[in-house]
């Protein structure tokens, strides 16, 4: 379990192509683009407060390698935190990599289902450094960029690595993602409980009441939130998304 109990809020940075975008559902076919300068987007993110992002690189979750690189290695340049970094990351060389070039933390989603000794492997020599990624759909993991879903429920997954060393969990609800639905607290929360390793909630985030009511649920387990479209759309300030995680 966290024992901050404070949450951190990560504002999403998902790479398409170059640009800044948010899909709905994960689908790639619709995408809303926000940006051709994804490290001026960070550095916005960071003047407004933000000590963390969560940068995915959408191509390369397709492809199985890195294809955003160059506008990822800018990013890690121009964001003065701490920077978690996933998509397409499915390889020893791939996370060497990215943390020799600054990355703070790796996400890890298909691997995890694929090659649970390569992400116990990575987490055991680099501690507090990899993330595993729980995407749902209806309760079942989804991979290769939540085109497959498996028959392996999302709890199940979490559990095989309790022991691994891992820093967090990483749980999005494919069905909510991009949709501003809100967020899926009952089932994030559930998870949470169900496992002694941190949650990350992502997916379907509307607004502050959900910031909020997650805030309150630090104490179960859940580390923090991933936000993007109410950001981009302006359905939620991140000044105000902070101060509200910080005091709950």
């Amino acid at each position: 379990m966290t024992t901050s109990h404070r949450l951190i809020v990560f504002p999403a940075i998902d790479l398409k192509n170059g640009q800044v975008v948010r899909l709905a559902e994960g689908d790639m076919d619709r995408a809303t683009v926000y940006g051709d300068d994804p490290a001026h987007q960070a550095r916005l993110f960071a003047d407004a407060g933000a000590q963390h992002l969560h940068v995915v690189d959408l191509d390369g979750a397709f492809a199985g390698e890195s294809v955003n690189g160059e506008a990822v290695r800018r990013i890690v340049a121009d964001f003065p935190g701490h920077v978690q970094l996933g998509g397409g990351i499915r390889n020893r060389d791939s996370v060497e990599r990215w943390f020799d070039l600054g990355v703070s933390r790796i996400v890890i989603g298909t691997a995890a289902l694929d090659d649970p000794d390569f992400v116990r492997g990575v987490a055991r020599d680099y501690p507090g450094g990899i993330v595993v990624a729980v995407d749902a759909k209806d309760g079942m993991v989804a991979t290769k960029g939540w085109a497959d879903v498996s028959t392996t429920s999302v709890t199940d997954l979490a559990r095989r690595f309790e022991d691994a060393g891992v820093a967090a969990l990483l749980f999005t609800d494919v069905g909510r993602d991009g949709l501003l639905k809100g967020a899926n607290i009952e089932a994030t929360v559930d998870l949470a409980r169900a496992v002694s390793i941190p949650v990350i909630a992502s997916g379907g985030v509307k607004g502050i009441d959900d910031i909020h009511m997650l805030a309150l649920h630090a104490k179960d387990g859940i580390e923090g939130v991933i936000t993007g479209r109410a950001l981009y759309d302006g359905r939620l300030d991140l000044a105000a998304a902070l101060s509200v995680a910080a005091a709950a």
